[in-house]
């Protein structure tokens, strides 16, 4: 059967991007369509640039033109990136941020569950997979960031009043522990840690970004309500261990971040499990709790991740592109929590596409 652009456009209209509810056409991500010479061409624009969701969506196109086609016609899709809106629509204010595509929060209801752990190996992991990554230490308390990156000798720099990022490990980073004495305690009210923390946010070059993770403190105290006011957050994510007393904690975290109207797009179950040296698997903090949590409170469960001493080794040793070379489950459970995010995050920015818009190249069918 010979192929007509309305005939594309019908067939597109009944692919559902992954997660969503609305089709391609209805979500307007479809930006060209091209028919000549029996080929066909289809543009295609994502909120991200997340493989897995290209890659699903390539093969439901491909594989409903040629349907519909009746034959094994060429089809190319071609993919774009949308940037983010620099003034947002209605009465917000414009973002701070422009050249952010994404940020994304990482909390815990309380210290002590890998927080910081994760949020890195979301940053590094995010970052291996070919995205542009920044990682703001937002733990102004107890920043941990200069170690874990391996900051110390690196000296802080500055353009006027913009800090420039430390640029390590694939990523660009910045801490606060690395324009204070290491020696002093951060003792700071409320109005102190929120200056702080803006500053660090927004007084920092951070180029173009498809990412920004931001490493919160723990608990529901300033600094999160402070990142919901300052910038337009994609969502975030909430680590706990397994244990009853992290799960309560991780609860009240989830709830914070849906009062201050902060998408969840996962959780993360960190120190899972331990494999001793007889090869046993040891449920030191039980297992399994995160994720029962996360399906009772019907948000997405992106991964467990088991303890290994390499880890805390890596840690110390600010080298944290190491965590993927421990072992190949370890590195399967991390790329998969990494993957798992960015999808997430493609199918929440899929929610607000924006106004569609369509161009149809090639010859038009004859006029009747």
């Amino acid at each position: 059967m010979p192929l007509t652009h309305d005939a594309i456009l019908q067939t597109l209209s009944k692919i559902l991007p992954p997660g969503q509810e609305r089709d391609l056409v209805s979500l307007g991500m479809i930006r060209d369509i091209q028919l000549e010479d029996d080929r066909v061409t289809i543009g295609i624009e994502l909120p991200t640039p997340e493989e897995s969701i290209r890659a699903r969506l390539q093969a439901d196109i491909e594989g409903a033109i040629r349907s519909e086609a009746g034959t094994d016609i060429p089809v190319e899709t071609v993919f774009t990136t949308k940037a983010p809106p620099s003034t947002p629509a209605g009465d917000a204010p414009p973002n701070p941020l422009p050249g952010v595509k994404h940020v994304i929060a990482v909390g815990a209801g309380k210290g002590g569950v890998g927080k910081s752990t994760v949020s890195t190996f979301l940053a590094t992991g995010l970052a291996r997979l070919g995205a542009r990554v920044g990682l703001l230490d937002g733990d102004i308390y107890g920043p941990s960031m200069s170690t874990m990156l391996g900051l110390d000798e690196i000296q802080a720099t500055a353009n006027g009043n913009v800090l420039d990022p430390f640029e390590v490990h694939g990523i660009k980073s910045m801490t606060i522990a690395k324009l204070v004495d290491p020696e002093k305690a951060m003792i700071w009210r409320g109005p102190m840690a929120h200056k702080a923390f803006s500053q660090l946010v927004l007084q920092t070059d951070w180029g173009e970004l498809d990412y920004l993770i931001v490493d919160l403190p723990p608990g529901t105290g300033d600094v999160p309500l402070s990142l919901a006011q300052l910038l337009p957050l994609t969502g975030s994510v909430v680590v706990c261990t397994p244990q009853r007393v992290a799960i309560d904690d991780a609860r009240r975290a989830v709830r914070m971040f849906q009062q201050l109207n902060v998408n969840v797009l996962g959780v993360v179950e960190n120190m899972s499990w331990f494999v001793g040296d007889d090869g046993k698997e040891y449920d030191i903090f039980g297992r399994g709790g995160a994720e029962q949590m996360a399906a009772g409170m019907s948000i997405p469960f992106l991964g467990a991740i088991p303890i290994h001493m390499n880890m805390r080794v890596n840690a110390d040793a600010g080298t944290p592109l190491a965590n993927f070379e421990i072992n190949d489950e370890i590195t399967g459970k991390l790329e998969q929590a990494c993957r798992n995010l960015a999808e997430q995050v493609s199918i929440s920015a899929m929610q607000d596409p924006g106004r569609p818009t369509l161009t149809i190249s090639g010859s038009p069918p004859p006029s009747s």
